[in-house]
């Protein structure tokens, strides 16, 4: 197990976008046998939610939470390997992908990435994604559907997209994003919550669930 002292230096590491660092600690803890489930809960996923409140509050911008999210990126890479393996239960089952004509990433890779560092397990569908693949993936097990998009030309396909998951798959929640949509539009389309930026995604997705946001 880490000592107190280095759970504080992941979560600084976190913090500090120290990618090296916290794939010390995290290999460290995985190869002394430690709870990887407690060191993500008890470190990392809070030190993600406190970049994620820096950046609500414009105390840093995205470059800043992107180096952020790579670092923790590092330690999950490392950490979800020994969870699958212990039946390790994610907090739910989300995917993500920018909708049909949308070839935009930037966006949807950070609320991957910020997804991820709050304990849900993510299936990124990429980009330019038909309403058949979002179908597809619920039949998977992912109980959130996150509609990504940039363009005004693409919101269109959010309608699309929500219509048919509610025809087709009805037991998943829907989450929209992207620079042109709002909440009136999320209401417009029926759409079950909407995130404003990447942390206000992961707020949405708990929303959603009917999770404390």
């Amino acid at each position: 197990m880490l000592t107190d002292d280095e759970m504080d230096d992941l979560f600084e590491a976190i913090c500090d976008g120290d990618r090296g660092t916290v794939v010390a600690l995290v290999s460290k803890a995985r190869d002394a046998g430690a709870d990887l489930g407690q060191i993500l809960n008890d470190a990392m996923i809070p030190a993600m939610a406190a970049v994620g409140e820096q950046f609500s509050s414009g105390e840093i911008f995205v470059p800043e939470m992107l180096v952020a999210a790579r670092a923790m990126q590092g330690g999950i890479d490392i950490i979800e390997p020994v969870l699958a393996n212990t039946g390790h239960e994610p907090v739910a089952r989300v995917c993500i992908g920018s909708v049909k004509g949308d070839l935009h990433d930037i966006g949807k890779n950070l609320v991957v990435m910020m997804l991820k560092g709050a304990g849900f397990e993510v299936e990124d569908l990429g980009v330019d994604v038909t309403v058949e693949a979002f179908e597809q993936a619920v039949a998977r097990g992912n109980q959130v559907v996150c509609l990504s998009a940039l363009l005004t030309t693409t919101k269109p396909q959010m309608a699309i997209a929500v219509n048919h998951l509610r025809q087709h798959s009805n037991t998943a929640k829907i989450v929209i994003g992207g620079a042109v949509v709002t909440q009136q539009y999320a209401d417009m389309i029926g759409a079950d919550a909407f995130g404003e930026d990447a942390p206000g995604a992961v707020r949405a997705v708990k929303r959603a669930l009917g999770m404390e946001a």
